[in-house]
């Protein structure tokens, strides 16, 4: 089997290349700078010359929510008509698309896990173009899995911001002795470890078409996270609360937007394990 993997050098990417690996699958990396997901023909030039490919992952999109909000045409053209490129070639080969998609899809007004039948609502640019992805690869596509994930963090950066909420959150408590953090977002961070080994099982199993809500369980707020990364550290840095919106950077972001990984265990595949599980072991492995 062979698997090809859009941002296979990402923060996400990375993790599931290896995890393939490790399981014998073969990796065809499609590194950022080697596919353009916005031009039609990058994409096409690029896929259609690899042989044998079984699946596609993408990976890549424009995450940065500040810029998106004030950049809409390239968050649109990456995540919306990128997705779409991507879901055009794959249907033209006659292979699968697993794609990547976030929490943001969902307003955040809820007060319980999203499931995936939940109705989207994006608050923002980011999530708005995130969810014109999925509707395009939905339409161009039958044969497709979307992933929504939420709070990603892992032991490689992420390429477009530079760094991971854990590590930074880490370094600015070294160098002060305290942090400040928002405790009006509840959502699930989640260890990209955990999402590979997940979706490797997906894979394995030859799981179903259609939308997944991939995260870890439970929820927290920012600052319940924190309070436990340096609960794990146990090196005496304080941790205050931010005002509501003081990190915002001007974007609306949902409230609320724990999910529920319903579809996974409706067919007996989840494997997730709750976010304090994840977080332990990344700082026990990583930090």
């Amino acid at each position: 089997m062979n698997i090809a993997i859009i941002g296979a050098d990402g923060q996400l990417g990375s993790d599931i290349t290896a995890a393939l690996r490790k399981s014998g699958i073969g990796v065809t990396e499609l590194l950022r700078d080697k596919v353009e997901i916005s031009d039609r023909y990058s994409v096409n030039s690029i896929i259609n010359k690899e042989l044998n490919i079984e699946l596609v992952i993408n990976t890549a999109a424009f995450h940065h929510v500040e810029k998106s909000e004030l950049d809409p045409v390239t968050s649109f053209n990456v995540n919306g008509a990128g997705a779409a490129n991507i879901a055009y070639a794959c249907r033209a080969l006659d292979i699968p698309l697993m794609h990547i998609s976030t929490d943001y899809v969902f307003d955040g007004r809820g007060k319980k896990p999203y499931t995936e039948s939940d109705l989207p609502n994006p608050v923002n640019v980011y999530g708005n173009s995130k969810l014109t992805g999925e509707y395009l690869i939905r339409s161009i596509t039958d044969k497709s899995y979307i992933l929504r994930l939420s709070g990603i963090y892992g032991r490689n950066i992420c390429i477009e911001k530079g760094y991971n909420f854990v590590d930074k959150i880490l370094k600015i408590g070294e160098e002060k002795g305290e942090v400040k953090v928002v405790d009006d977002e509840v959502l699930t961070p989640t260890f990209t470890e955990d999402i590979a080994e997940q979706i490797l099982l997906m894979i394995t199993k030859k799981a179903e078409y259609g939308i997944y809500h991939v995260s870890a369980e439970g929820g927290c707020s920012w600052y319940e996270f924190t309070k436990e990364i340096f609960n794990i550290k146990d090196n005496g840095v304080k941790v205050n609360k931010a005002l509501p919106g003081e990190f915002s950077g001007g974007v609306q972001r949902p409230a609320y937007s724990v999910l529920e990984n319903k579809h996974l265990k409706d067919l007996g595949l989840n494997i997730m394990p709750h976010w304090k599980d994840g977080l332990k072991r990344y700082i026990r492995s990583y930090r």
